[in-house]
């Protein structure tokens, strides 16, 4: 099934296109526009096969070619070297990305002042660092405005923008070996393959992909999955696009037990435009839980328990606008009260907590405006309706919201807003959070992933049970966001927002060689959580996984001699335990979780922490 997915990604092309190859299938890109320029590798000899393949890559950025085959244009004029054309170097050739490390308070303050006079584009921060991308003339000015200490606390992240903007676009020539041939193919085996290896034939996943040919991607996923895949529309984009999102899941039918409202896990990316791996590691996610239907116990389950709805940018206009003039572009592309200055942060633009006092919020031209009320941003508007209308009118239950982003490695649950008020989950979400960032740590190659309130970071100085003072200036304002919508307004228990890689060698810009890896860090957080929502902490097994555990129907909790009944009142002591233990060690009282104990101990290792736990409780019930 899955050489044949393979195939008909390109035979989807080949039907859209006629003679020339045109990509008139595909109406979102103008035929007539000029796409940045590809990387190109020179090689000696190419098979039918590759020929083929770089005529279809051609025809989908309608990349021009002369009459002997070889691509023309900028291209051309690079002569083989990957040296950026004149376009990308006109706008990005005197860029550079600085990291300031921040050490106060009053640093933290001076920067933001500084960054919200000069109108320069943050990408990143936390409470240690801030990345930011500016001119380079621009750079004395903006040292100019900073105290002492701030002015040789920087180090550059990227010293040539327009070449690493060059080389995160796809090229004629994939840089991973062509499909496999008959030689080269594994020995026959009567054991059932499945999608966990399918990373080295999926010719999707090779480079980042246009919405042009996302669209006609998920409409293959549902006509070769039709049992337990359908393709969604969300809502019209500002523009009129369609965003498209694949609904998975299976409903078991049982005239025994009656069905209540179907419980669903959303999982977003794309809200800010160039933020590519967000909206590849959706689709990633997305294709491995369809195809392992059936085929992995473990995802069978997930897929019967629940409805997965995978959005990969519900930002179509400014993705679309990524690939065919600034690869930067972070907001979505409606018209704002400055002509000059389109578009709204949609992560801004959800209706909790609006915020447009702060500088950055209210200017047009900032890269985080949040528009001049809430929800003027058209797509976030339409993404909430939709949302309540599924919970007030389509029996859902929506259990889970994760919105991917990039860059910087983290794992965040509310409040965005402000570190003042608690979350009443608290104890939940830090749980959850942390196992998610320990699934993505054990896969091959997991990278470290952190866990915090998303206000962490973005507030320079947080009120405590000793310090009244209120917040001071943020680097960008947490209000607004989609993160604590969903969580305080529709009521979603566990809402997170995952920044994706990397820490800051890229940013942004990650080159295609880890669409795969991240996607495989989204891939594990989100098994995990769907275990964990199943009620087992995210370590049940399912039927043929486990030696000498007795299943019921499906995928059931093994049944020990004592009973069912005996093992959830031990289950309810051990979780009375766990919660005892947390409250301890964060320093709370009277069984509430305090954010000043969390704080004494930020420097731990959570792993180990979690592990300590679960061995005083194996120690204690031995007892």
């Amino acid at each position: 099934m899955r050489h044949l997915a393979n195939w008909c990604v390109l035979g989807i092309i080949l039907v859209s296109c006629p003679s020339s190859l045109a990509a008139a299938a595909y109406p979102l890109i103008n035929p007539s526009t000029t796409l940045p320029s590809f990387r190109q590798q020179s090689i000696p000899t190419k098979s039918t096969f590759s020929r083929l393949r770089d005529s279809l890559i051609r025809s989908i950025w309608s990349i021009p070619c002369n009459e002997n085959g070889k691509i023309s244009g900028a291209k051309a004029t690079a002569s083989g070297s990957g040296a950026p054309p004149s376009t990308l170097l006109a706008r990005y050739g005197g860029d550079v990305v600085l990291r300031f490390n921040i050490r106060s308070p009053e640093e933290a303050v001076a920067l933001t002042e500084a960054v919200n006079v000069l109108f320069l584009d943050v990408w990143e921060f936390n409470s240690d660092w801030v990345d930011i991308r500016l001119a380079k003339d621009v750079v004395p000015s903006l040292l100019g405005l900073l105290p002492p200490s701030l002015r040789h606390a920087h180090t550059p992240l990227m010293h040539d923008l327009a070449q690493t903007i060059f080389e995160s676009y796809p090229s004629p020539t994939f840089d991973q070996p062509p499909l496999s041939t008959k030689d080269d193919r594994p020995p026959f085996s009567p054991v059932l393959q499945t999608s966990e290896s399918t990373d080295q034939t999926n010719i999707f996943f090779r480079d980042y992909q246009p919405l042009s040919v996302i669209i006609p991607w998920m409409r293959l996923l549902q006509s070769l999955f039709p049992t337990h895949v359908r393709m969604i529309n969300i809502g019209l984009s500002y523009e009129g696009r369609d965003i498209p999102a694949l609904r998975a899941g299976v409903h078991p039918k049982n005239a025994d037990k009656p069905s209540g409202p179907r419980k669903t896990i959303v999982v977003t990316g794309g809200s800010h435009a160039r933020e590519w791996i967000s909206t590849s590691s959706v689709n990633y996610v997305a294709y491995s839980f369809i195809t392992a239907y059936g085929k992995i116990p473990k995802m069978t389950k997930l897929l019967e328990e629940f409805d997965w709805v995978f959005i990969p940018t519900l930002n179509p206009d400014g993705y679309v606008y990524t690939w065919e003039n600034d690869r930067l572009w972070r907001k979505n592309r409606q018209e704002t009260s400055l002509r000059f200055c389109k578009g709204v942060d949609l992560d801004h633009s959800y209706g909790f907590q609006w915020d447009h006092e702060s500088s950055s919020a209210n200017n047009p031209c900032s890269e985080s405006f949040a528009g001049d009320g809430p929800f003027q941003g058209v797509e976030a508007r339409r993404f909430a309706t939709w949302a309540r209308n599924e919970t007030q009118r389509n029996n859902v239950s929506i259990v889970a919201f994760v919105d991917l982003h990039s860059y910087s490695q983290q794992i965040l649950y509310p409040y965005s807003y402000s570190c003042v008020t608690t979350p009443p989950t608290l104890e939940n979400l830090e749980e959850l959070a942390i196992g998610l960032a320990k699934a993505i740590r054990l896969t091959d190659g997991g990278e470290e992933y952190g866990v915090t309130a998303a206000c962490e970071g973005s507030v320079t100085v947080s009120s405590t049970a000793d310090n009244k003072e209120p917040p001071r200036t943020r680097m960008e304002s947490g209000g607004g966001s989609a993160l604590d919508w969903f969580y305080h307004e529709l009521k979603v228990k566990y809402s997170y927002q995952i920044k994706l890689r990397d820490t800051g060698s890229y940013g942004f810009l990650l080159p295609s060689k880890n669409i795969v890896p991240t996607g495989k860090d989204a891939l594990a957080a989100m098994e995990y959580m769907g275990k964990f929502l199943l009620g087992n902490k995210g370590i049940e097994k399912t039927k043929g996984e486990g030696e000498g555990e007795e299943r019921g129907n499906g995928v059931e909790r093994y049944k020990e001699s004592g009973g069912e009944e005996e093992e959830e009142q031990e289950e309810e002591a051990e979780n009375g335990q766990r919660k005892k233990l947390v409250t301890e060690a964060a320093g709370g009282e009277d069984g509430v979780l305090t954010r000043e104990g969390r704080r004494e101990e930020e420097d731990d290792d959570y792993e180990d922490e979690d592990w300590e736990m679960d061995f005083e409780l194996r120690r204690r019930r031995r007892k």
